[in-house]
């Protein structure tokens, strides 16, 4: 099948696209207004971007309700700092229910039952039960128009500066326990999954070494600075 994507002429009951590109990582995301309220809210468009220094980026559309724009990217512009928090398949219900649009004054943490835990190099708090945490500082942001107003989509970039993990969230050789703990994924419409599959495909070719060392992030590929 073709269809125009201006048109969405597709003729189906669910628009496909929505689960082409999966599985997405969901990006919980947690910051403050200048009154120091706390905003927690998960996006499914999210994505790291480079590892040295490593960045992130999140996107979202404009509130359905109002037409304005979302409380995170909004906080986020205003105030420079936010948390990623790694959404995982046990913290699936508080996930969902920090997903509700509420008035922009309610602590959406403690709203749906979730402990805040002071960051290290920024102000917005990191949610406790989650295993692992990116500290990010504001970079940029990147405005796509959309065909109505309501789906503008506000693309939001940040520096991570510093990571937080859960001391048991490790295999025993040093890599993070990804099977254990099970990071949600967006598989489009309402659906999800969560990972819990891990299999290796180590390079091949002349130049494995070298990509060896990029892509399996050993210590002694790192930049050291004097």
């Amino acid at each position: 099948m073709f269809y125009d994507t201006e048109k969405n002429d597709h003729n189906l009951p669910y628009n496909p696209y929505k689960s082409i590109v999966v599985p997405r990582p969901i990006g919980w995301i947690s910051s403050l207004d200048r009154e120091g309220n706390v905003n927690l809210a998960p996006y499914s468009q999210f994505n790291n971007l480079g590892y040295d220094p490593p960045y992130v980026m999140f996107s979202a559309s404009h509130k359905t309700t109002t037409g304005e724009v979302k409380d995170s990217v909004a906080n986020i512009i205003e105030t420079g700092e936010f948390v990623c928090n790694l959404a995982t398949y046990d913290l699936r219900e508080a996930v969902a229910r920090s997903a509700e649009i509420v008035d922009s004054s309610i602590d959406e943490m403690t709203a749906v039952g979730l402990t805040p835990e002071p960051s290290a190099l920024v102000r917005p708090p990191r949610v406790a039960e989650s295993p692992v945490h990116l500290e990010c500082k504001f970079y940029t942001t990147l405005t796509l128009p959309g065909y109505q107003q309501v789906n503008t989509t506000h693309v939001v970039v940040g520096q991570v500066v510093g990571v937080q993990i859960r001391d048991d969230a490790f295999t025993s050789n040093g890599k993070l326990d990804i099977a254990r703990l099970k990071p949600l994924a967006r598989m489009g419409y309402q659906d999800y999954t969560a990972v819990d599959l891990v299999f290796e495909i180590a390079p091949e070719g002349p130049n494995k070494d070298a990509l060896a060392m990029g892509l399996g992030g050993e210590a002694k590929g790192r930049r050291r600075i004097a």
